[in-house]
This record gives structure tokens, C-alpha cells and sequence, in this order.
């Protein structure tokens, strides 16, 4: 049980259903579609459209997203819903233009977003509601208007400078001139058709049409290389997960090109090594040397599978531990590898279980705040950018080609005991979620935390050269990092946000967890 004079949060528990995002609205919008008889799938897509409304700098229709579903606690299924770049994209083209690498502001940052035909898939083959019902909480707070809170608002104005760049995404996203305020109410109109027309009409009426015609022209007056067919030709993949064994559970992750692997690569590192860590100093210096190891793997081998095969057994092998966990020592940080420094922030992840058990871990994100700062003013969409994640070089696993699939780091998480969900979780924080993951984990089946402590627990993160630690580490913490020879980032921002729900079945009972870096919470009924 938690310090109740401390600071933090009490566990939300309920037994007839339970959902935990990371803004108000979109919990009780999930709530109210459990609580009128949708089951999980139906309550995950009402929220998530509510989230790509109500926090736009985060995620929205023009990004992407995956899913792990679990029915009625069963073995769970993953949908990949990432997009794919243009048929004309190839690094031939890139190279005549001497463009080495993709800038994140650039139409050629953006591939053809994948979440609303993911939305569209999920809801025919698991949903029990049409989306017209679905979608109409979205709707609204787009049409009437929606209260900006705090976290929005602080994420929003980081971005001024962006979407100054396009005097579209301006004049809807910076009214006045500046930011948006927490407590400004924000309406979002042409944003608030578009999803009508996606409500009566399903994915053809966004990948077919005016809305994709109206984004194409955008991109291509740009100097995009986007088609028509590139948008039509769009389709979510249903994968097989991969799952790896962690003291008493199995965690189940989507395969690449997500970073899911790298965080089951983490977590069996720190399984192996979590023995040699006695104190809070030792346990950050573990997660900053693994995240080094599992990172440079990562960046040197992850990629799309339909291109290029990625090697899951083996990094999931005890060889690769073995050959690994030689090279960590306790007492000295090793260099960093040549591993991605691009700046992965921006995504909301939401998890729901209804009372018969079904539970969606589901993960959208546009990437950076407000993606690439691209807006089609017509049809509301903000694009992604997560083409930047894309390499020119070719040869590269993660070198971009037409019709590939970019290196993604927005990972649904979903842990399995005996057969049957025990735990629905996802760290936002886009470079950060594999040791996200890792770092929840740990706290909760190693050091015996409940799930909202396992949240609140003080994060750290090793990249672009620094361990960026956030201020609540003691001092005495920092001092001794610092001997082990890391070079230390107090940071200004929290790292990542986080949400987990926890079954205990023998009990009829829900727990859930929501991070209080973020505005949401978790609410069950």
C-alpha cells in the first residue's frame, strides 16, 4: 500500500471493466462505452479517436499505431498498423539529390499514415459497435471544442517554432499567434468532418477520395514523391507476436519493425544481471549499460521484415546473453555504439479490459510533436513523420525503399501467466519505450511494486551520448553514477508516461495504473 501523506496515486480498481490512457476525456470515454456494453476493442478505438483530437501533438488519424488483443484473456493477437513509404521513394533518388539523411520536417518524413485502417480493421473483426457510434465522442470534441489540459499544453508550446513553418498548421494550431493555454478550449472543424466521413464511410474515406487527395497535394507541392495509389494501396497486417519467458511470466511484444525485440532482449539481460544490482545507483547503471547493448542491436539490425529477415531467435537466444552480459560491468560505464540519436518523443498508448477479459494494449503516435508540422487544412489531418527513421544508405537493414515500412518505436506490451492476461501495459516515449518496458518490468516482477508505484518510480535513459536521469534520483545516486563515468542529463521533461492494467482473475478484480507525467488516469467500474 502506498505512503498516503507522499505524493502519488492509489490504484483504480473496478471488476466490470477498466481503462487507463493518458487524458481524461479519452478514460471516460472508454468507460462510458464499456459501461453502455462495448467491449474492449469498441472502448480502445472510441478512445484513441478521442486522444488524436484532444491531444494533437501526440498522435492523431495522421500517424500510426499497433495493437496486441488478448480475447477473453486468451493467447493475443498483433495488428501492425504502420504505413509504408511511396513507391518512388528509393535512395537512388535520394543520393542523385545528395540528401544523406531525412529531415523529420520534410514531406519525405512522411509515409502513408496507418491508423485509421488499422481503426477500420480492428472494428470489423473484434468490434461489436459500428463507428458511427465509435467515433461521434471524437467527433464532438472536435466540432464543440475540447479544454486544453496542462501536459497538452506544455508539449504544445515547445512546438511554436514548427508549426510556425506551415502557415496551415499555424493558423489552426497557433490561434493569436501563440499556443494554446491550459484551460483554452480548441475546436478542430475540418478535422471533425473528416472523421464523420470516415464514420459513415470506413477507410475509403480517408485513403480514397478528397481527404487523400487533399494530402497528396500537399506532400507533392512539397516535393513528396506521395501518390494516389501509395494512399489506396494502404493495408494493416495481422502478425504473429513474439514473447520471451521472464521469472514467472511470458511477455508478449510485436515483431518488427517495432522495437518490440529489443525490449525482450532488455528484460532477459536484466533478468540474467539484475543479481549484481543492490541499490538504487546499481540499478540505474544496469539499465543504462543494457540499453546501450539492446540499442546498438536495434539500430544495426531492425527493419522491415517483408524486406529484409531480422533474426528474432537469435537476439532472443542465451548465446546473444551470453555473449552480451561478458562485456557489462557493474562497476564502469562502457561507450555508447553507433546507435540512432534521432529524438523519438511523441505518442499516446492506452490500455482497456472489459469484464469478459478481452484487453487491447494499443499504441498510436504521429512521432515527433506535431509530426512532421505538415497540416492538409481541408480534411484537419496533421501527418506524421516517421519516415525520418528511415536510413538513405543502401545496404542498410532500415534503408528506405518503396512500399517498406520504416523502424518503429511505439510498442504495446502484454504479459501472459499461464496461459491467460495477466498484464496490458505501454510506455510512451517513443526511443525510450524498449527500456521503458524493460524498466516497468523490473519494478514490478523483480522488486515487487505494484503497478502505479512501478509507474511513479524515478526514470532514467541512456542516450545520444548522456544518462538523462529525472530530478527526483537522489544525489548520493548521482554521485556515484557519476564515479562509474556517466555523464549525467538532469532533465527539464518527464521521461516517457505509462499505463498498465493488471488482471487478477481468481479475485473478479481490475487494477489500473496511469503515470502521472501525463493528464490521464485510470478509471474502472
Amino acid at each position: 500500500m502506498r505512503n498516503f501523506i507522499s505524493p502519488g496515486r492509489s490504484l483504480a480498481m473496478g471488476s466490470g471493466g477498466m481503462a487507463a490512457t493518458s487524458h481524461p476525456l479519452a478514460t471516460l470515454t472508454a468507460i462510458d462505452v464499456l459501461r453502455d456494453g462495448g467491449n474492449a476493442m469498441d472502448a480502445a478505438i472510441a478512445a484513441v479517436a478521442v486522444q488524436g483530437v484532444v491531444e494533437p501533438a501526440m498522435t492523431g488519424i495522421g500517424g500510426d499505431c499497433f495493437m496486441l488483443y488478448s480475447r477473453a484473456g486468451g493467447p493475443p493477437i498483433a495488428l501492425n498498423g504502420s504505413g509504408r513509404a511511396p513507391a518512388g521513394a528509393t535512395c537512388a533518388w535520394f543520393a542523385e539529390r545528395a540528401v544523406t539523411e531525412i529531415n523529420p520536417l520534410s514531406p519525405h518524413a512522411v509515409t502513408v499514415p496507418g491508423a485509421v485502417d488499422a481503426w477500420c480493421r480492428l472494428n470489423q473483426a473484434h468490434g461489436t459497435r459500428g463507428l458511427d457510434l465509435l467515433l461521434a465522442p471524437a467527433i464532438r470534441a472536435a466540432e464543440e471544442g475540447y479544454r486544453v489540459t496542462p501536459r497538452v499544453a506544455f508539449d504544445w508550446a515547445g512546438s511554436v517554432d514548427k508549426l510556425g513553418r506551415d502557415g496551415d498548421a499555424a493558423a489552426q494550431f497557433l490561434p493569436g499567434g501563440r499556443a494554446p493555454v491550459a484551460g483554452d478550449l480548441v475546436r478542430q472543424p475540418a478535422l471533425a468532418r473528416t472523421l464523420a466521413a470516415i464514420a459513415r464511410g470506413g477507410r475509403a474515406a480517408f485513403y480514397e477520395g478528397e481527404v487523400a487527395e487533399e494530402i497528396v497535394g500537399k506532400l507533392r507541392g512539397l516535393g513528396g514523391l506521395h501518390t494516389a495509389a501509395d494512399f489506396a494501396a494502404q493495408a494493416s497486417l495481422e502478425v504473429k507476436p513474439i514473447h520471451a519467458r521472464y521469472r514467472d511470466v511470458e511477455v508478449y511484444e510485436c515483431p518488427p519493425n517495432g522495437q518490440g525485440l529489443i525490449a525482450l532482449m532488455m528484460m532477459r539481460l536484466h533478468e540474467r544481471l539484475a543479481g549484481d544490482a543492490h541499490g538504487e545507483a546499481d540499478r540505474i547503471h544496469l539499465m543504462a549499460e543494457i540499453t546501450k547493448a539492446g540499442y546498438h542491436a536495434r539500430d544495426a539490425y531492425l527493419c522491415d521484415p517483408d524486406h529484409i529477415d531480422v533474426a528474432v531467435e537469435h537476439f532472443l537466444s542465451d548465446a546473444w546473453l551470453d555473449r552480451v552480459s561478458a562485456h557489462i560491468r557493474m562497476d564502469r560505464a562502457s561507450a555508447f555504439g553507433a546507435w540512432d540519436h534521432v529524438a523519438h518523443k511523441d505518442t499516446v498508448y492506452l490500455t482497456v479490459v472489459d469484464r469478459d477479459l478481452n484487453a487491447v494494449s494499443f499504441i498510436n503516435s504521429i512521432f515527433h510533436s506535431f509530426g512532421s508540422g505538415i497540416y492538409a487544412p481541408g480534411c484537419g489531418v496533421l501527418l506524421h513523420n516517421r519516415g525520418s527513421a528511415f536510413r538513405t544508405t543502401p545496404g542498410h537493414p532500415n534503408a528506405i525503399a518503396p512500399g517498406k515500412r520504416p523502424l518503429h518505436t511505439i510498442i504495446p506490451g502484454m504479459v501472459m501467466k499461464n496461459g491467460r492476461a495477466l498484464m496490458p501495459f505501454g510506455v510512451m516515449g517513443g526511443q525510450y519505450q524498449a527500456t521503458g518496458h524493460a524498466h516497468l518490468l523490473a519494478h514490478v516482477f523483480e522488486e515487487g511494486l505494484d503497478i502505479q508505484q512501478a509507474n511513479e518510480a524515478p526514470r532514467s535513459f541512456a542516450t545520444a551520448g548522456r544518462l538523462q536521469v529525472e530530478p527526483t534520483v537522489p544525489s548520493a545516486v548521482l554521485a556515484d553514477l557519476a564515479r562509474r563515468g556517466h555523464d549525467l542529463e538532469i532533465v527539464a521533461s518527464p521521461i516517457g508516461g505509462s499505463q498498465a492494467i493488471m488482471i487478477d482473475a481468481a479475485r473478479g478484480l481490475l487494477l489500473g495504473a496511469s503515470d502521472h507525467r501525463k493528464d490521464g488516469m485510470a478509471l474502472g467500474f
